[in-house]
């Protein structure tokens, strides 16, 4: 008997092996952008360029994943008048909001502190799910999973002794901020995947946010000189959101908002082996604040999520 698509979704190991190439991918976005930035000669001053480098990979990744959805599943991927309020709300959530705060940061912070702070998207998620659209239970295993994380976050902000001292609202506060935005956007593809195919709301949603982040960095006087190095770098993120975000949405439609969330741990040891990697920051990433930081949010993520796994 052939399998439906929702049953290749929701069975454990596809939905592990799956989220855990997304959580890959979103892994190598922070250092591959703070490489564009030096590359284009973005300085941690110029917003409206780093918004135009943004809104021209999102502009890209809506294109690539309107194009693969209407490849892959022989069908025009373009939303209904019913849908169409909800692909301009999650545009606006997940795209302009989200990675505004992002990009900004992560000019102002090291690839190896925006990825340990990422990894508090799963308590996020988790506590939006819960009290503001009421898909998920707390329970208080899941509180204090979410407590043991959000220690973890507050330790990769410790440096010389005060937390002050490490912590800049245009560097870690945004990136705090993103992640919010990012929890809310979860909630609302579960919600919208219901009338919509995650392809379409991924490709369009893209598409319109990136266009508001290039209109917004052209505002703002964002200009910088495409070279043949950095627009193959903006291809691949490009392509690492069209890929990660749609298996991501797929994922949401299929299964739990927790149970997908669970591997969102991944993404900050991904992060932190990338930025090692391609930033040269293996100082920071294999220093004690940081490991303890990553130990602290796995281990509050699988608390987080044990009860939903073994359900």
């Amino acid at each position: 008997m052939r399998k439906t698509q929702e049953q290749v979704l929701q069975n454990k190991i596809n939905v592990c092996l799956l989220a855990l190439a997304s959580c890959l991918l979103w892994g190598s976005a922070s250092p591959c952008i703070k490489t564009g930035y030096d590359w284009l000669g973005i300085s941690s001053a110029d917003v409206g360029a780093q918004l135009l480098f943004a809104g021209v990979r999102f502009t890209l990744a809506g294109i690539i994943t309107v194009a693969a959805g209407s490849l892959m599943f022989h069908r025009k991927s373009v939303p209904t008048k019913k849908t169409f309020p909800s692909v301009c709300v999650l545009a606006l959530v997940q795209t302009v909001v989200q990675y505004f705060f992002f990009y900004v940061a992560l000019s102002n912070t090291t690839g190896v502190r925006a990825a340990v702070i990422q990894g508090a998207n799963a308590f996020i998620a988790l506590f939006v799910a819960a009290l503001v659209f009421k898909m998920e239970r707390l329970t208080v295993k899941k509180v204090a999973g979410s407590a043991v994380g959000f220690l973890g976050v507050i330790i990769i902000n410790l440096a010389g002794g005060s937390f002050g001292s490490g912590f800049r609202l245009a560097g870690e506060g945004f990136i705090i901020l993103s992640t919010v935005a990012y929890a809310f956007s979860s909630a609302l593809i579960k919600i919208y995947a219901k009338d919509e195919h995650p392809f379409t709301l991924s490709g369009w949603q893209f598409f319109l946010g990136g266009l508001a982040l290039c209109a917004i960095g052209l505002c703002l006087g964002g200009r910088f000189s495409l070279t043949l190095s950095a627009a193959g770098l903006i291809l691949y993120l490009a392509f690492l959101s069209a890929a990660a975000y749609s298996l991501w949405g797929l994922l949401l439609k299929y299964n739990s908002v927790a149970s997908v969330t669970v591997y969102s741990f991944a993404i900050p040891v991904f992060g932190t082996i990338l930025s090692a990697i391609i930033l040269k920051e293996g100082a920071q990433a294999a220093s004690l604040q940081s490991l303890a930081a990553l130990v602290l949010i796995t281990v509050g993520i699988i608390m987080v999520n044990r009860e939903e796994n073994k359900r």
